[in-house]
């Protein structure tokens, strides 16, 4: 009996064909966790998906990895939508991913991250704008659940540390719906309380139970608070967008409470170390006013108490004879500039003063005349001029120029009738 054999590559086909044709395959929604992850040099994604009994091998072509919003990773719990068929050459099926996003806490961390960029270049994490944290409060305010084991662990580590403080609680939802609103609504009351310092936080938990403090409107919230805040939030290994903005972070609630107040017996012993060196002060500076006081006891002045008062004598002598020597020389030099002016020729003969300024006017009027050319014209002198120009020179004339002559009492305009050259 003859069979017919078929060959491997035909099986595979067939499977391959048997597979593509079924309607449930074609379109699968997968949840697992990466391992053998390797990344092509022309972009497509080898990579096997597993949970805690099976394993599924898995492509992604690079057409669908370019639209990743995250780097793939071994470990990573991802969430995938493909499809299933067989590859021929190896006969194994396979998925074909088209989709891959991370699942449950992987997308968290992806927000996580975002938030975490986005704030930190705004500068809401910079330190110049953090504050310290006062030393000796009065009045902490306290963000917290009311019935958890935050606030318990806070006031029992702050009556215990600084009794003397009062913590006033701010009771907040810190986990599900509303929790991030009613937050940042306690922020806000408690800015306005006149505390010295605020305490926002609350116990450990899984990164979705935190995720109140990892929420943008309660960071912000934490920036503009004038008050100083502590951020304590889960364990010492939690690290929330709270505690990068707070002015300072807690490992814990109890350390918040260590960090917010300083123990009573550090105070004791601080104003135990005060009082010392007050004292010491003390009766340093009485030891020094004691010895000044035994300098001036033995000093020549307090043992001859009249020698200030004969110094003082004597230099008030000697201030009113230098006055008086002063005095009689002024009055002398006023004695003497009145006789040497009572004494002088003018003064004994105000007359020869007055005939040598009458003296001295007649040179000034005789000086004047001389210089007045109408002085020289009244002696039978003329001006001749030609176009209201004095003519000095005959050789500057011809026949017939009209000329003006000024006399001492009137004018003359004549014609000339013949030109002499002097030489």
């Amino acid at each position: 009996m003859e069979r017919d054999y078929i060959t491997i590559s035909e099986i595979n086909s067939y499977i391959k064909s048997v597979i593509d044709k079924d309607f449930f395959l074609n379109k699968v929604f997968i949840k697992g966790e990466i391992s053998n992850f390797k990344n092509h040099t022309r972009g497509h994604l080898y990579f096997t998906l597993k949970d805690d009994n099976s394993r599924l091998s898995a492509v992604m072509f690079e057409s669908s990895a370019r639209n990743l919003s995250f780097v793939p990773e071994d470990g990573m719990s991802v969430l995938i939508e493909g499809r299933i068929s067989c590859y021929p050459a190896t006969g194994s099926y396979q998925i074909y991913v088209e989709k891959m996003e991370m699942d449950g806490i992987g997308r968290l961390f992806i927000e996580y991250e975002k938030l975490k960029k986005k704030l930190e270049k705004e500068g809401l994490f910079d330190l110049d704008h953090k504050v310290l944290i006062p030393k000796y409060p009065n009045r902490i305010g306290v963000i917290t659940a009311s019935t958890g084991a935050a606030i318990k662990d806070i006031m029992s580590t702050i009556k215990r540390r600084y009794p003397i403080c009062e913590v006033i609680l701010f009771p907040s939802l810190v986990q599900g719906d509303g929790a991030k609103e009613n937050i940042v609504r306690q922020i806000k009351k408690a800015d306005e309380f006149g505390l010295d310092t605020i305490i926002v936080g609350r116990g450990g938990g899984s990164i979705e139970d935190l995720w109140a403090f990892n929420e943008e409107i309660v960071a912000r919230a934490i920036y503009e608070c004038k008050t100083p805040i502590i951020s304590a939030v889960g364990h010492e290994i939690d690290f929330t967008i709270a505690d990068f903005v707070a002015d300072l972070r807690a490992p814990t609630p109890t350390g918040a409470a260590e960090m917010a107040v300083p123990t009573i017996i550090d105070v004791q012993t601080l104003i135990d170390n005060f009082v010392i060196r007050l004292n010491k002060n003390i009766k340093n500076m009485v030891n020094q006013k004691f010895i000044m006081l035994e300098r001036f006891k033995r000093s020549y002045i307090l043992k001859n108490p009249m020698s200030i008062y004969e110094i003082k004598e004597q230099k008030l002598d000697n201030l009113v004879e230098s006055l008086s020597f002063n005095f009689k020389n002024l009055i002398n030099n006023k004695i003497n500039k009145y006789n040497l002016v009572t004494s002088s020729f003018v003064m004994r003969n105000p007359e020869k003063l007055l005939d040598k300024s009458v003296q001295k006017l007649d040179m000034l009027i005789k000086s004047i005349k001389l210089l007045n050319p109408l002085g020289i014209l009244e002696k039978g002198y003329s001006v001749v001029t030609k176009d209201e120009k004095a003519v000095t020179d005959s050789s500057k004339l011809k026949k017939d120029d009209i000329l003006n002559i000024k006399l001492y009492k009137g004018d003359i305009k004549a014609k000339v009738m013949e030109v002499k050259n002097g030489k």
